[in-house]
């Protein structure tokens, strides 16, 4: 029923936002002449906010389209190279023949779309060849298609490993790091030699013991039965994937906004004034962020509620007491990080986060002593939040090239870096963590 309500509350709302829409382009146009006035302004303004709370926000596009290398444009081109019901692997090939690293972006399944991570995919894309799990939302998924858990999760990311081959690079942005992690540690137990070269785990809940947020504390003082009684709810029939249980979109996008509701309230108010004030440059960086950020997609819930209960309530992970149940075969294994002896491992952190706090992500390095010592790599951001871990500019200019250099140093089968891009490197010769 919740689920109903809120879409009939959109549905309602269609009249009085089809009217702002109408006022506000009437406002704007340049044969208007109340357009070039305060109040003009004020009114369009007013009625864009309206008309942007009230609105249902779509899908977004990657729009990648092309890239520089070595001082020139170059094509890039989306393909899915491999299609399945809850994710396709998403392929930026560029127009280009030169022999880079291969990387794999796994996008955390938490509300947002892959999209998020555009400025991650944009900042590696001239030194990589870059893929992407673009999760789909779950209220698009038949019944049909059957169940998605973290075990199934964890399969899909093997799945994608394996067929990128040997020498894969894979970086995990935030929620993810859990399932990285959990697939590397169980193919090195399987000496699999298709497992990931190297993984880099960014704001990831390894140990949420460490340091307590807002979100450990809420998973660890309510049962996972409040969960599934509050915070599920079935697909509506009118859409393909009616009956499904899910976490709804539109209620993780009220839990983010909660977390930091003054930051974003004064955000649009800003919005607000540059509308007034005619400042296009700063209303359209505010409209770019906030499409992106609006945009939500549906979980399915027994992969939250199992992701709840597993990373946050038993802190299974970090105790070495995981299993894992091939979906295929429902074999229980071992998810003991102790496995993990061949794949280097880079953490990143900022010092800001209040989603995943400083040594959650950290964490993966003592619990993997028996990786060499010089395959242990540490990076804490100064002066960033979790947004700022994989988007903005410390992202392009301080993180981003650890990263690079990073993966260069466990994959020998590249062409060399340019003189001109090697100067913008950090030098991490040396580990920067040892165990």
């Amino acid at each position: 029923m919740l689920y109903q309500l809120y879409d009939l509350y959109h549905a309602s709302m269609t009249p009085a936002r089809i009217a702002a829409e109408f006022v506000k382009t009437g406002m704007q146009n340049p044969f208007m002449p109340l357009s070039y006035t305060l109040m003009g302004r004020a009114v369009a303004a007013q009625a864009e906010m309206f008309e942007r709370a009230t609105r249902k926000f779509g899908r977004p596009e990657f729009g990648l389209s092309s890239t520089i290398i070595d001082g020139k444009t170059v094509e890039v081109t989306e393909e899915h190279v491999v299609e399945r019901p809850f994710c396709d692997l998403l392929h930026f090939k560029r127009a280009t023949k030169r022999r880079d690293p291969k990387v794999l972006v796994v996008a955390p399944m938490s509300g947002h779309f892959a999209t998020l991570l555009r400025g991650t995919v944009e900042a590696l894309l001239p030194h990589h060849d870059v893929y992407i799990t673009d999760w789909e939302d779950a209220r698009q998924v038949p019944m049909a298609a059957g169940r998605f858990n973290l075990d199934d999760y964890i399969e899909y990311v093997i799945h994608f490993i394996r067929f990128l081959g040997p020498d894969v690079h894979v970086i995990a942005v935030c929620q993810p790091a859990v399932p990285v992690f959990a697939a590397t540690c169980l193919m090195n137990s399987w000496n699999d030699p298709l497992k990931p070269a190297s993984i880099t785990l960014m704001g990831g809940p390894i140990d949420p013991r460490v340091s307590k947020t807002a979100v450990t504390e809420l998973a660890e003082q309510r049962p996972i039965t409040w969960f599934e009684r509050t915070v599920t709810t079935d697909v509506p029939w009118y859409y393909p994937g009616a009956y499904r249980k899910v976490y709804p979109g539109f209620l993780q996008l009220s839990g983010f906004m909660s977390m930091n509701l003054d930051r974003h309230v004064g955000s649009h108010l800003k919005f607000y004034q540059h509308l007034v004030q005619g400042d296009g440059e700063g209303a359209d960086s505010h409209r770019k962020f906030y499409n992106e950020y609006m945009a939500v997609m549906d979980m399915p819930a027994e992969f939250y509620l199992q992701t709840v209960e597993i990373v946050f309530q038993k802190h299974q992970l970090p105790q070495r007491i995981m299993k894992w149940r091939d979906p295929e075969t429902g074999k229980l294994h071992d998810v003991d990080p102790h496995h993990i002896t061949k794949t280097a491992l880079l953490t990143i952190e900022g010092e800001l986060d209040d989603i995943s706090a400083r040594g959650q992500t950290l964490a993966a390095q003592t619990l993997t002593p028996k990786l060499p010592a010089n395959m242990h790599y540490h990076h804490l951001q100064m002066e960033v939040g979790h947004y700022g871990i994989f988007n903005g500019k410390k992202w392009r200019t301080l993180i981003m090239p650890r990263i690079r250099n990073f993966i260069r140093m466990f994959d020998k089968k590249v062409d060399a870096l340019p003189a001109s891009d090697l100067k913008h490197i950090p030098d991490i010769k040396a580990p920067l963590w040892k165990a």
